[in-house]
């Protein structure tokens, strides 16, 4: 059932560890990478609503959210190759919004998938097995240049202006084990018809059409249940977090632990030298989390959800808070294994706090609603930030990751306000 998120977290994770250094070697300054990253949220923003309500009205030979993995795996393995072929920073923004619209496509029905198929007594396990996966497959993605560079050969190194022969390999790879993940979870999971095929059917017929879409949108706002409504400020500060996290991270390293200099004859080499120590460094923390997700399986048997994902954000965001006082890169290791636990979380708990609240009929609209609450952080700090670091150059993003971390103990206050229903499963 979660196997595909093995595939769409190895695209994302090569998103998510190389973009930032990608756009650095085809030019890209600091103050224009959060405006550069903005495809990811935007996306989000718009597709996964409209892919939640479209999914919840679906039902032919492939099932309700199986036909949605499919179309967006294929569109999201062609950009991935295109992706290290670009031959200027605005060729590799193009493609990262269609990327991350592909993503989208294939990742909102998984959630819903989840929620689905499995009776409330198991989603915390469910979602538990979804991070393990998750983890899996990012850990391996984000540390592919390093090890094609390291133990294969491959050059991880190019002239100014374009991208490693060990970048295209490792978008190559991750193209494909894209695809095959999601299929394998296409032809090997069963999902079962509505159980009222006539009330189905009528619902599709009342709310069919972009006015559908619309009416049912403003009425789900309305409705939206109260645990959906803390959550959201939990999310809010959580991905913000998170995003400063991806964007900064590699510049930060660069500057502050490889001393980078911007117009020296080194910048491009030690750039790239960060971007692949980036990747070790997200491949760690998807690693911790692929195996803290094996914890999370028995601490979500014993404890609630809520008190999970308190503890894992604190120690999240002493785990950014670390990196402003870390000059040895092996060091950064540490920080990233409690990103590890934070991520594991993250990608679980609030689901498990939310899936239990909501109408099963409207499953996939509400939790592609609830990412709403994931991008818009998102879009705010790409429009934002990279003003400030214009208007102040001189000013270490160093600092932005840093405050990614006061972010995340923020998120942690705000569970500890969540009224959810959710109790530990005995057994």
């Amino acid at each position: 059932m979660s196997f595909g998120f093995f595939g769409i977290q190895f695209g994302w994770g090569l998103q998510m560890a190389n973009m930032s250094s990608i756009y650095q070697m085809l030019g890209a300054s600091e103050s224009e990478l959060p405006l550069l990253w903005l495809a990811a949220p935007v996306t989000g923003l718009l597709i996964q609503p409209v892919i939640g309500y479209m999914s919840d009205r679906t039902w032919n030979r492939l099932g309700r959210r199986r036909p949605y993995f499919l179309v967006g795996a294929i569109l999201a393995s062609t950009a991935l190759v295109f992706m290290p072929n670009s031959s200027g920073v605005w060729m590799a923004a193009g493609l990262l919004w269609i990327l991350d619209a592909s993503v989208n496509i294939s990742m909102e029905p998984f959630r819903a998938f989840v929620a689905d198929i499995l009776p409330e007594s198991q989603r915390k396990q469910g979602f538990a097995l979804q991070s393990l996966f998750i983890g899996l497959g990012a850990v391996l993605a984000s540390a592919m240049p390093f090890i094609l560079t390291r133990h294969f050969g491959v050059d991880g190194t190019a002239p100014a202006g374009q991208i490693p022969p060990a970048v295209h390999y490792a978008f190559y790879t991750g193209a494909a084990v894209f695809f095959i993940a999601v299929v394998w979870t296409v032809v090997s999971t069963k999902e079962y018809p509505p159980d009222d095929a006539a009330a189905f059917e009528r619902m599709k017929e009342q709310s069919k059409g972009v006015g559908g879409f619309f009416r049912e949108f403003i009425h789900g706002m309305k409705t939206m249940p109260p645990v959906m409504r803390q959550l959201a400020w939990v999310q809010f500060f959580t991905w913000s977090g998170l995003f400063c996290m991806w964007i900064y991270f590699s510049p930060a390293i660069a500057r502050h632990v490889f001393g980078a200099v911007r117009d020296t004859a080194a910048y491009a080499g030690l750039v790239a030298e960060a971007g692949q120590w980036t990747g070790v460094c997200f491949s760690v923390y998807n690693g911790v989390c692929f195996v803290f997700s094996f914890v999370l399986l028995a601490l979500a048997r014993k404890f609630s959800a809520r008190g999970i994902h308190v503890a894992c954000l604190l120690l999240g965001g002493l785990g950014l808070l670390s990196v402003g006082w870390i000059g040895d890169k092996h060091l950064l290791l540490l920080s990233m294994a409690c990103i590890g636990i934070a991520w594991a979380s993250i990608l679980s708990m609030p689901y498990a706090m939310l899936a239990n609240a909501l109408p099963a009929e409207k499953m996939g609209f509400y939790m592609g609603v609830f990412n709403f609450f994931i991008v818009l952080p998102q879009i705010s700090i790409a429009l934002g930030l990279g003003k400030v670091l214009a208007r102040f150059p001189s000013l270490d993003s160093v600092y932005v990751v840093m405050a990614g971390g006061v972010s995340l103990a923020l998120a942690a206050v705000l569970t500890l306000r969540v009224k959810s229903s959710e109790h530990p499963v005995v057994g």
